[in-house]
């Protein structure tokens, strides 16, 4: 229906214009002609028959032709005097009619053109001509006239032509418009389609094919990296679903087990010693810590992956941060040997998200360091690098250690969830910076983790 729209306003827009432009140039070949007709004499000097009346004045000119018959103009001319006398030169058969305009418009020695008619309606192209012409001592102005009912039957039927034309013209593009579109608008049809079936079965990862460069082409590809994305998320979810459950049921049922067997002690009065006690309330304590850890990891990973551009970024002093966790690794490694070097780097980000990742990567280190081991620590320009001596990663598993609960199957009886790396990962995104995990630079035994966060060595203002 647009289409039909805007073809019919074009259509009328030209037809207009064609019809203005052929009619301007007839009237103007009308005008040049009647320019070209040699006026009269004067009534004072040719023969003509006057009267009062324009009726009496033709009812002379027919009784004398009548009598004697006189060769036809191709123009038609009339005299009007100022007290309304009329005169027509013999030959002349209609009366033109004239308004009282025609007595003041040609008083110079220039026509005046106009549009009129004759007294029987038939439209007429008027010369308007005054001048010191006077008859019987009263001054006249000469009309001559030729009719243009011939120009206005020509435009009447181009007119009626331009309508048909332009009528099938609308038509025709209605109907072109409506196929083009069916067929430009398949697509959507089918991207409605797999939006319905997706909204009633829920199954997502639906797409349609792809067709052309046009903007349906680039909606059904967005649509398509939108279903596929969905569909990725909806994986990673019920993966990471069932990945919890399983961590989640590991220490659940050591704890079930210690306590089941401590009520049974204390049930049939059968003490256990003290030693074994206090052992399974040390094991039930570890468990109890491990599940903390492993919950607060699930939190922090519930997070979207994409980083959240409205959150709230401020300046953290990254070295710091590498001081605090410092602290702490030693806490954890009291046998191991820290070699640090820490200058001063400033970062914009989440400052409890960044301390957490940098504490994952050292405790990563004091896990598979040996005891008296040393474990390397340097940030330099925004680069922090933890190196320990430990048995290192197998290349066939590097790509996989910042999976969610993923565990390298030798390191699997220690303690942890398989989440630390993924915190990492998602905590050094969110910063807009860049983290890697490969064996010793130097070509020796153990393991580096490269963290590259963006910043610079002086505090900058607050975003």
């Amino acid at each position: 229906m647009l289409t039909a729209a805007a073809v019919a306003v074009a259509i009328a827009v030209v037809a207009a214009a064609c019809w203005l432009i052929v009619r301007d140039s007839l009237y103007k070949q009308a005008r040049q002609s009647l320019a070209s007709a040699e006026p009269p004499n004067s009534p004072a000097q040719s023969r003509v028959t006057c009267a009062t009346s324009v009726d009496a004045a033709l009812a002379k000119v027919k009784a004398i032709v009548d009598e004697r018959p006189f060769h036809q103009n191709k123009y038609d001319n009339q005299f009007v005097g100022v007290n309304g006398t009329v005169c027509f030169p013999i030959g002349s058969t209609r009366a033109i009619v004239s308004v009282p305009d025609d007595l003041t418009a040609a008083t110079g020695k220039r026509p005046v053109y106009r549009d009129g008619k004759y007294a029987d309606g038939t439209p007429a192209m008027v010369r308007v001509w005054g001048g010191p012409m006077t008859s019987g001592g009263e001054a006249v102005v000469l009309l001559t006239a030729v009719s243009v009912k011939d120009v206005q039957d020509s435009l009447n039927s181009l007119a009626l032509l331009m309508t048909g034309v332009a009528g099938l013209g609308v038509i025709g593009a209605g109907v072109t418009g409506r196929l083009i579109a069916r067929s430009a608008l398949k697509p959507v049809d089918q991207l409605t389609d797999a939006v319905e079936h997706i909204a009633r079965t829920e199954e997502v990862g639906t797409t349609i094919p792809v067709n052309g460069k046009d903007e349906i082409a680039r909606l059904s590809t967005s649509f398509n990296s939108m279903s596929t994305a969905l569909a990725n998320s909806r994986e990673r979810q019920t993966r990471l679903i069932a990945d919890a459950g399983h961590e989640l049921r590991t220490p659940l049922t050591s704890l079930r087990t210690n306590v089941d067997l401590l009520i049974r002690s204390d049930a049939q009065g059968r003490a256990l010693p003290a030693e074994t006690r206090a052992r399974m309330l040390g094991n039930m304590k570890a468990q109890m810590q491990e599940l903390t850890v492993l919950i607060g990891d699930l939190l922090q990973l519930s997070r979207p992956d994409t980083p959240n551009p409205e959150a709230v970024r401020t300046v953290v002093a990254f070295h710091d941060t590498v001081g605090r966790a410092l602290e702490r690794g030693r806490l954890r490694g009291p046998s191991l040997v820290f070699d640090t070097e820490v200058n001063p780097w400033f970062v914009h980000g989440d400052p409890a998200a960044l301390e957490r990742a940098v504490i994952n990567l050292l405790d990563n280190a004091v896990k598979y360091s040996p005891p008296g081991g040393t474990i390397d620590v340097r940030l330099r320009a925004g680069r922090l690098t933890v190196r320990d001596r430990g048995p290192g990663i197998p290349a066939e598993e590097l790509p996989l250690v910042f999976e969610r609960f993923w565990r390298s199957p030798s390191s699997r009886q220690l303690p942890g969830s398989g989440l630390g790396l993924s915190i990492v990962a998602q905590t050094v995104r969110d910063a807009g910076g860049q983290v890697a995990l490969g064996p010793a630079g130097d070509g020796g035994a153990g393991t580096q983790a490269v963290m590259v966060l963006p910043g610079q060595p002086e505090r900058p203002e607050e975003r």
